[in-house]
């Protein structure tokens, strides 16, 4: 709960941030491959020191918030309506094997007796294999459906975009890195994926209170904000997920 004077200041996010992203469905894919890839390449380059429970975490997360948002997405924007045709089909249990191995990368975060070095290799080169092979039948199939060619980003016909992950993951958030117009999407995304009793920190260069009002109207309760700076050239404020009631 907020314990200082509500002030009434204009929000100022995103000064700097332009860019819109891809713009087709191929650089799309190309995005969100070569995320992939580099969190899949951060887990193998740890693995010869240590166990990488902090880079499983990463790649799982980006996984399930950007990949398999994407391919819900597709089903729903790009397949066609109607009975599925073989190769469609095919798409769709991609998808759903792609699930369950974000589930097994999952379990694998915590170890255990049935995971060894050379297993967790093996399963993540396999994973970042099957997506690309994936993507690329995906980019085939859809031109060839009658979409038009090329065939759009879905960012553009949901409104999300990916860059949004990469600007809030990690626990400090930089608020004006992000896009005035789709600041509080992209804030109040990245808190909702906020485990119980976990916490972020929002920094920005004006006063931070135009956050907090409105989350708690899109969450009544289900946050609690203290601020840790309090200008005047600079801000912070604490980000607690809640349990609710």
């Amino acid at each position: 709960m907020i314990t200082h004077q509500d002030r009434q200041v204009a929000p100022q996010p995103g000064a700097t941030a332009t860019a819109t992203g891809p713009r087709t469905l191929a650089g799309e894919h190309e995005l969100l491959l070569q995320q992939v890839t580099l969190r899949a390449d951060a887990v193998l380059a740890t693995l010869p020191h240590r166990w990488p429970r902090a880079e499983l975490a990463a790649l799982v997360g980006y996984l399930r918030t950007e990949v398999l948002r994407q391919a819900a997405d597709e089903e729903w924007l790009l397949f066609p309506a109607g009975p599925a045709d073989a190769g469609f089909a095919r798409l769709g249990d991609d998808h759903v094997r792609l699930r369950r191995l974000v589930d097994l990368l999952a379990g694998a975060a915590a170890g255990g007796p049935d995971w060894r070095p050379a297993r967790l290799v093996a399963t993540v080169r396999d994973l970042v294999a099957q997506l690309k092979r994936h993507l690329e039948v995906e980019e085939s199939l859809v031109a060839g459906a009658g979409t038009p060619h090329p065939a759009t980003a879905t960012a553009l016909l949901t409104g999300r975009r990916h860059q949004w992950y990469a600007l809030t993951e990690g626990p400090v958030v930089d608020v004006d890195a992000l896009p005035a117009d789709h600041a509080i999407a992209a804030l109040s995304e990245r808190l909702l994926r906020l485990p119980v009793g976990d916490r972020i920190e929002l920094r920005s260069g004006s006063d931070l209170g135009w956050v907090w009002r409105r989350l708690d109207r899109l969450d009544p309760g289900g946050f609690g904000f203290r601020y840790l700076r309090e200008g005047p050239d600079r801000w912070a404020m604490q980000v607690t997920r809640r349990r609710r009631n």
